[in-house]
This record gives C-alpha cells, structure tokens and sequence, in this order.
C-alpha cells in the first residue's frame, strides 16, 4: 500500500513539475561535481584566478547537495545526526566552498535567436558564477531560483566543453559586512548573523532544529535551450465563483518573449481541459508581448479544501500557433478554479468580538490542520521526505498546512500536492522572530525575493494566504517591551511587501505577520490580549491551565506540546551510552540529550531547560516521572496527546467562534525531542492517533463540564448534513453513560446531550457512527494527578493499532 501510493504521487510530481515549464529543452547539471574548500581569507576569494592563492581541499561533490553531506560521504567529518556531532560543523562556518564541473556546449541555432540560460534551483548562498573564466552572474539569496543567459559564454560548437565554477563565501563571515540594527539585537543569541543574508533563519540555530549554517547547490542546475518565441509568464487569476450556479470567471495573464516582427503575425490559443476532455477554447491576435483573455466557465467544478468538496483541477494551456499552424511556444498548469479569502478583523475584545476566518467560493472553512517546518537541515534532501509527511497530512485529514517563515520555500512539487489533495497553504514569507534591516539595500533584497516567490508560485489553487513573517511582531514584545515599539512602523512588512504583492497578486489577502499586532491592537496598550490570531506557548504548563481557556482569539495558528520519540528513534538518534539514563543527577539531562532539546550553538544555554517541559508535563498530569525509560516515553507522549487532543477539540467545539487551530507540528526535519507529532523518521508518537481521530470531517466529542455536566458535541466540517448515533461508556466501571442520535446541519455544529459530572477519574469511550462509518473518540473524566496504571489500562482499552 505504501509503495502504491509513492509510486503514483512520483508520477503525478513528475507530470506536474513537467506542466509547469515553459517551452524550453533542458539539460540536467546534477549529478557529481568536485568541490574545493579554505578558511576564507580576509579579502575573499570571487575569481577562479585566485584559487591558487589559497591552500585548499578537493573531494567529489553531489548535486543537489549540501557541503557537508560531502564532507562525511568523503569521510572527513562524523555524522552530524548523531548525538552532539552537529557541533563538529562550526568550524566549516568559516569556509569557502567551490564547486566545479565541465559540460558539453549542447546544440541550438543561434543564428535562428535560440538562447540558452543556466538555471539554478537553489544556491546556497553568496556566490559568483564562472563559466570558462568569464563571470556570468552573482547571486545572494538562497531561497529563491537564478537563471541567467549564458549564450554568449558558451565554447562555440556542439559538444565543446565548458569549464562551469561557482565560488561561495562564507555566510557567517559576510555578515559582519553589515551594521545591525539595535532593534534585531537579541543578547548572544546568533541569529544576527542571518538578518541581512537571505538563508533559511532556522540555520543559525531553533528550538526546533541545531545550528547547521550549510552551504551548497541544494536544488538542481540545468541548461535551457529557449525559443526567440516564448512565454516568460503566465498567470490565471480566478476573480469570481458562483457555487450555486456552478460558474466561475478568470482573467488569464501572459507575457512573451517575442521578436518584434511576430507581432501581429501569430495567435494566441487558450484551451482548459477537466478530466482529459476540452470544455473551453478562445484564440486571439497577439499584437503585444503581454496580454490577457477573459473567459468564463459554465458547470464548472469548483476546487475545494479537505471535507468541503472535490479539489477539482482543470488543465490550463496556452500556446501561440503562426499562421502556418506551427506552435512556436506552449505553457500548461493545473489550474483550481476556487475563490479564497481570510475575512479578519484588527482586533478582538469582549464587547467587540471581531473576526478571523477563511472562505473558499464564498464558505466558511474551518481550519484544522498543521505547521509545515523543514523537512531536513539539510535542504538537498528535502524531497526524500516530501511524500511521505504529505501522505500523513492526509491521512490526519489536514485542510491546511502553514508554511513556517523559518524555512525555505517549497518547490512546486509541495505544491501540486496540497493542490490535489485539497490542502490550503498559509505561506509565511521567509523571516522569522526579529525586526528585519530596514535599509534600503535590504528592501531591495525582499522585492526581489518577493517577486521571484510569488510569480512562481500564484497559479498555485491551494495557496490561501501570504503573510509577511512568522512573530517578528511578537519579538518586539519579548526584547523591547519597556520601549512600546510599534511594529506598524516596520517598513518591511508594511510597505514592501504588500505594495509589490499589489502588483503580483491582488487575490489574496496578506497578513504583515503571524500573529499581527495591528495598530487598533497595538492602541489597546495590551501586547497580545486582543490578537484575532495567536501563537499559544507561553508558560507551557497544564494544557487545560487558563492561557489556553481563557484567551480571546478565534484563530490559533501556533500551539502544541512535547512529547518523547519512541525509544527506536533514540537509539538512532543517541550514541549508545547516552540514550539511558538521561541524568547526570537528578533529572539533570545528559550532554546528547541537552544537544537535542536543541541549542542555539553549542556554548549556548538558552535552552538547558527544555527537555524539562517533558518532567514537567508528565508530573502535571500523573504527578509522577518513571524512571524506567519505556514507560517515560509512554507517560510523555501520553500527555502530549491528550493535549493536543484537547486543543483540537476545544476550538472545534467552539465552531465559528472559533475558527481555526494549526498545531504544531508534524514531523521533525532533524533528530530531535520536540513538540512534533512524529520525529524525523516518521516514526509516529502516539499524539498521531489521537489527533487523527479527532479531525475527521464530522466528529463526535465531550468537552469540559459547565453548570455541572459535560455537553457532548457534534461537528460538522462537510456541506452535507450528517446524521448519526453514539453511545459513551465508562471504561473504568463499564457502564453505559450515554446513547442518542443526532443530526449535524452542513458546515454546522449541534448539541448531542450531557453527562453529569462526577467527582471521579476515569476515561470514557465514545463510540459512534456517521452514516455507515464507525468512529472512535474518549474523554479523559475527572481532575490530575492521574495514576499512570489507571491510564495505561484505559489506554489498552481504547484498541489503537500503532504502526
């Protein structure tokens, strides 16, 4: 079963990378290069001439690839997954890195405008580009693509070869080059160090990931022989739907390359096809290089997210046909034909509630869903993972994935499976947890980025949102709250952003940041009281203690829990002598588990005390800590799901007042202890189990008692009504507490019934049926410290078959 459904998804990821290139033949670079490293010197090394200057190192190199995987695949350093090797990376940070490779001039006519551009997936980061001696380009930003018409470049003649270098410098070095602003300043904190270079923030250190400050070709390279005619851009922007009618209207955008002489002379054809068989057509006389057709679709399938209909995707196409009938260019993409909107209000407060929620075709959606985080550290292997943690997102039944402002940019591949699957995106731009340069050097910078991002990825149906950072905002609260710095004065967020995404994309909504402290919120004089949206950590104590019960906002998009990898995940991830026992001392965590909470940089304490929340934890509900490490791991990831369980069913239970809940998160990108609900290996903890059966479109739950007794509440995440039955008994005592039926109007809630509230401990099974579907869901009864024996028997009782 599993390899059916990788099998497939290759196939479709294929097909769709394909769909979405333009006309040009492409020529694969990847594959083994050779790569040169030094210290970097004082005046750093740009030119192949001064190789020779300096005392450097050659091994064979992989790309897509990250230095390091070179530097163990030649054996010169250990394997920085394993305990506290990671720390064996730092002095790599100060190196310059060359990679090399030769290639044969491909065929193209010249004479005939033919062009040919080197294309770079992925460059990590700062970086000059030779090709036989001659510089082609410079690059800065890792996160976003480079192409570059090499033509005149090329050794002349099919098959002569080419001498390709491309010299990187040192990141962490090149950032002192730059003044930082006080208001970036966190202590010894090294993130600093990334503020003005457009790497992935997590790089120089997380509590979700080490420090690995990489560097590398971490996304392909390729030669593209492009054709005088062809398309440089094409965008379909659906402006309207109608689901009711069934209708839908768009405005289809394009942009050519094309010699001045063609114009007039050629026709541009539109075709849109669902399911192989073409239900639209229109052509027209291209007598501009940009253009744009109108059309609108009768019984349309409309696109819709998990639960709320089919993701319907219709193939675009586009070509541009000369009077003879030769097409001289095509582009093609799978186009969602949906409207998305996030209606939210600036602030919320008892007496003026205000609002935070997302429409799709004018629905009301109700978000339960997930952070997207990196996949690995190392980002040339982030594909490897891809499948696999979309595969689970499915299968929780995630209608939304946020892509998290620490990482990089997925590519499309990502992408074409949120598409299919009906997985909206909540897409961060990539800063993280400060107040960027506000220079306009920097500003520069994040227009280009911004404009590279977005033109690559608006066709996209499953993007919902774009927001400017993840908790730059918030930061100013955390390092500045004595100032009362307004973060609406933030020029980079406020200004640079929306007003290129004015331009680029004026059908989606932007959020400046996650969370957003507007400025009505901003006036309230409370930091974060009023927020719409919030990031709940804070003392990250019992998960039913007031910060999460009593806050104000309709939309978490940030909240979560630790718990403990599975003791096979330790042992990968740990030297033997350190996986047990974990104290030097009374719950004093050893050195590898200390590495794996996890630190900024290894001299670092900031987070000595994070693996704590799990002792913590675990004694909060149980009132004890096993010493025994296998029922530790039980204990822990018991806890953690029992609250993220509760967090779900809390905002659910709560539908619309509640919008939304984007817990965090799905699995680890490195070998770790965190909040993730399975660890870098996908092996799952047992809060999967728990949350997948608590976001299944309709869902039976028992929520906390209020006036005595606990209401039973049913949800409905369909536009169908649903209808059903459910009986709740005591696994303790055995006794039936409840049985009914029930009816749950479309996209709706209802109320089941009640159970008394008693003064005992105990776990009930709520067991029920929608349609001819069986459900399973529990309530844990009753107040901690719980016996962990009593839990481990309910826990038996429940029949969850773990993988």
């Amino acid at each position: 079963m599993k390899h059916g459904f990788l099998k497939t998804n290759l196939i479709i990821i294929l097909l769709l990378i394909f769909s979405n290139m333009v006309s040009a033949r492409s020529i694969s670079l990847d594959g083994r290069w050779t790569l040169r490293f030094w210290p970097q010197p004082e005046t750093p090394v740009t030119a192949p001439g001064a190789l020779a200057s300096v005392k450097s190192r050659t091994i064979p190199a992989t790309v897509p690839g990250n230095v390091e995987l070179d530097l163990l695949a030649a054996g010169l350093i250990r394997d920085p997954m394993i305990g506290a090797n990671v720390w064996d990376m730092r002095p790599y940070e100060g190196c310059q890195w060359c990679y090399a490779r030769s290639f044969p001039t491909p065929e193209f006519q010249r004479e005939k405008g033919q062009k040919v551009f080197l294309w770079f997936g992925g460059i990590d980061c700062l970086a000059d580009i030779w090709l036989n001696g001659k510089k082609a380009a410079s690059v800065d930003n890792m996160l976003i693509e480079h192409s570059f018409d090499v033509t005149g470049l090329l050794e002349k003649g099919a098959g002569a070869n080419n001498e390709l270098q491309v010299i990187i410098r040192s990141a962490v070095i090149e950032s002192q080059n730059y003044t930082a602003d006080t208001l970036a300043i966190k202590g010894a904190s090294a993130n600093i160090e990334s503020l003005h270079i457009r790497k992935a923030p997590h790089m120089y250190g997380w509590d979700i990931m080490p420090r690995l400050v990489s560097a590398g070709l971490w996304r392909g390279v390729e030669l593209r022989v492009a054709e005088p005619v062809r398309f440089e851009d094409v965008f379909w922007m659906v402006t309207k739907t109608d689901a009711k009618k069934r209708t839908a209207s768009l405005m289809v955008d394009f942009q050519l390359k094309i010699p001045f002489e063609q114009l007039s002379e050629v026709r541009a054809i539109l075709t849109m096809k669902r399911n192989g068989k073409e239900v639209l057509r229109k052509s027209e006389r291209v007598i501009t290089h940009a253009s744009r057709f109108r059309i609108s679709v009768k019984d349309a399938d409309l696109w819709w997210p998990r639960g709320y209909g089919e993701a319907a995707l219709y193939e675009g196409g586009l070509s541009i046909v000369d009077g003879k009938g030769n097409v001289l260019a095509t582009d093609k993409k799978n186009i969602g034909l949906r409207t998305v909107a996030l209606e939210h209000s600036d602030i919320t407060t008892p007496e003026t509630p205000g609002e935070f929620c997302f429409k799709v075709n004018g629905e009301r959606i109700f978000i339960k869903g997930t952070n997207w985080v990196p996949l690995d550290a190392l980002h040339s292997r982030d594909y490897t993972h891809l499948e696999e943690t979309i595969k689970m997102a499915v299968d929780l039944n995630c209608n939304m994935l946020r892509c998290w402002g620490g990482n990089v940019y997925e590519d499309h591949a990502f992408y074409d499976l949120c598409d299919r699957n009906g997985i909206l995106v909540w897409q961060d731009f990539a800063m993280a947890c400060t107040i960027p340069p506000q220079t306009d050097d920097f500003a520069q910078k994040i227009k280009t980025e911004v404009r590279a991002v977005v033109l690559k990825l608006r066709n996209h149906p499953s993007i919902a949102l774009w927001a400017g950072n993840n908790e730059n905002d918030a930061s100013l609260g955390w390092q500045m709250s004595d100032l009362n710095i307004n973060p609406n004065n933030e020029r980079i967020s406020r200004r640079v952003i929306p007003e290129m995404l004015f331009g680029l994309d004026p059908t989606r909504t932007y959020l400046p940041s996650s969370p957003w402290h507007s400025q009505a919120s901003h006036d309230s004089g409370e930091w974060d009281t009023f927020l719409p949206e919030r990031h709940l950590w804070g003392p990250r104590g019992y998960y039913k203690a007031p910060f999460y019960t009593d806050m104000l906002a309709h939309f978490v998009s940030e909240i979560g829990y630790h718990g403990c990898p599975n003791r096979g995940s330790l042992e990968k991830m740990f030297d033997k002598d350190f996986v047990y026992p974990w104290e030097k001392g009374t719950f004093k965590w050893n050195e590898e588990w200390q590495t794996k909470a996890t630190r900024d940089h290894e001299f670092s304490s900031n987070r000595d005390k994070r693996n704590d929340l799990m002792i913590k934890q675990v004694k909060d509900l149980f009132g004890e800590v096993p010493a025994d490490l296998d029922r530790f791991i039980f204990a822990s990831q018991s806890v953690q799901a029992e609250a993220d369980k509760y967090f779900i069913e809390f905002w659910r239970s709560a539908k619309f007042r509640r919008s939304g809940i984007l817990w965090w998160n799905l699995r680890d990108g490195w070998p770790i202890i965190s909040d993730a609900i399975t660890d870098y290996y996908c092996s799952k903890k047992l809060a999967y189990y728990y949350i997948k059966r608590v976001q299944t479109d309709a869902c039976v739950m028992i929520t906390d008692a209020a006036d005595g007794k606990h209401p039973i509440t049913a949800v409905n995440d369909t536009r169908v009504e649903k209808q059903g039955t459910v009986t709740v008994r005591d696994l303790g005592t055995k006794k039936v507490l409840f049985t009914g039926k029930f009816t749950i109007p479309a996209n709706g809630k209802t109320a089941v019934g009640y159970i008394p509230k008693s003064g005992g401990q105990s776990m009930w099974l709520i067991e029920y049926t929608i349609g001819n579907a069986k459900f399973t869901n529990h309530y844990l009864a009753g107040t901690p410290p719980f016996k962990l024996a009593d839990y481990e028997e309910w826990y038996r009782q429940l029949g969850i078959k773990r993988d």
